[in-house]
């Protein structure tokens, strides 16, 4: 089956077209500055060379009505109409506890998608627009809806609970939901097709390191606890996110400097992490080049970015009486070496022996990056969220 896979934002649409029969991706891309003057469309040409093309003034539907255009144009297309899209994917971020995975979307679901719009509401509308433009412009296709929520739903209530009057779960649903949820399901079984297991027998925790970030203990197959809760801000220090912070400190900082809830909203999700503890930047090959040219400011931001990453590994692996693999993937997770020899170092006290050459050369491919000695396998795998959309899609479309 062709699969269009849509990853709908606030102001972008990320689209890849995927060939299920052969994992093959056949066209990619996004469009970007949506509802401004100046919005484009980016996207890899056949022979892997990049282009733009304009769009000016567009709204979501215009910017996937761009995307199907681009998909079937004579010249720079790969399929000749929109009729050789058989299904479309969407990755919608929260399902809260209404959707434990994938599901064909319906009227029904997307009455439910919308009741999640207070949890997620930076997201959910803008994931919805997406749903509702397939639906105008290719009336009939079927389309499916993948959750970040989903997997984390086989969490014990002593995980995802939180120390709140009873009523705010059950009248408001506060509680830990997590995310990433696709990401961390595709390299849990693809961990275990490269080292030749069965997940639903193994301790695995999983590390998605990147510009957001969340680890998950995964039991026997399962998401038993992760980092992330009721909103994507709580865990790991990330890029623009201030991660675990005492809720205190936030109401004194209301407080003290006369600030709303947007006001705090927007310094806890935009303002925060590594760009505002080190006023450097938020990408963190930056933050890398900052700490080789010996900023202290860097030097701290990676010092507690990378504690961060340990005390969850160290906490997950407690939780499971033990972990038999560690899995790092993401942008960060995957392409810089330093950060994984960094927090695997003082993991070896339970057993994490790394091959420092052999990680220090790994960037963005399957690896092994432990040593045979190892009681822990340690491995890179690279994420492939469209790629589990497109799965989920087919296989709910052919039945």
């Amino acid at each position: 089956m062709k699969i269009l896979v849509i990853n709908s934002g606030s102001s972008s649409v990320k689209y890849k077209l995927i060939d299920t029969a052969t994992d093959a991706t056949m066209a990619e891309g996004g469009v970007e500055k949506i509802g401004l003057p100046d919005g484009f469309l980016k996207y890899k040409r056949a022979d892997g060379s990049k282009a733009t093309l304009m769009l000016g003034h567009t709204d979501h539907q215009g910017a996937i009505k761009a995307v199907l255009n681009l998909l079937t144009d004579p010249m720079e297309g790969c399929i000749k109409s929109y009729d050789e899209i058989d299904a479309v994917g969407h990755r919608v971020v929260h399902g809260a506890e209404k959707f434990t995975e994938s599901v064909v979307i319906t009227d029904e679901v997307k009455d439910m998608i919308r009741q999640c719009y207070d949890l997620a509401p930076l997201h959910n509308p803008a994931n919805m627009t997406g749903i509702e433009a397939i639906t105008a412009l290719m009336p009939g296709v079927p389309q499916v809806g993948v959750f970040d929520t989903a997997f984390h739903q086989t969490m014990p209530a002593k995980s995802y609970m939180y120390a709140l009057p009873y009523k705010f779960y059950k009248e408001d649903g506060v509680r830990r939901y997590g995310f990433h949820g696709t990401s961390h399901r595709y390299v849990t079984q693809r961990v275990g097709e490269f080292l030749g297991i069965d997940p639903a027998t193994k301790r695995i925790i999983t590390c998605h390191i990147g510009n957001g970030g969340s680890i998950t203990a995964v039991c026997n197959g399962k998401s038993i606890d992760t980092s992330m809760g009721l909103t994507p801000t709580e865990g790991l220090m990330m890029g623009t996110r201030v991660g675990d912070v005492d809720p205190g400190a936030l109401t004194y900082l209301m407080t003290r400097h006369n600030l709303s809830a947007a006001d705090l909203q927007n310094i806890i999700n935009k303002q925060s992490g590594m760009a505002g503890l080190t006023e450097i930047s938020s990408d963190m090959r930056e933050i890398e080049a900052a700490v080789n040219d010996g900023n202290p400011r860097a030097i701290l931001g990676l010092e507690m970015y990378e504690q961060r990453i340990i005390k969850y590994i160290g906490a997950y692996a407690a939780e499971m009486g033990g972990v038999d693999i560690i899995v790092f993937t993401g942008g960060v997770g995957e392409n810089q070496a330093g950060l994984r020899a960094d927090v695997c170092a003082p993991l070896a006290f339970m057993g994490v022996e790394l091959d420092t050459e052999l990680n220090a050369r790994t960037r963005g491919t399957e690896t092994e990056i432990s040593l045979p000695s190892s009681r822990v396998k340690v491995c890179v795998i690279p994420t492939d969220e469209e790629l589990m959309i497109a799965r989920d899609t087919e296989r709910l479309c052919r039945k």
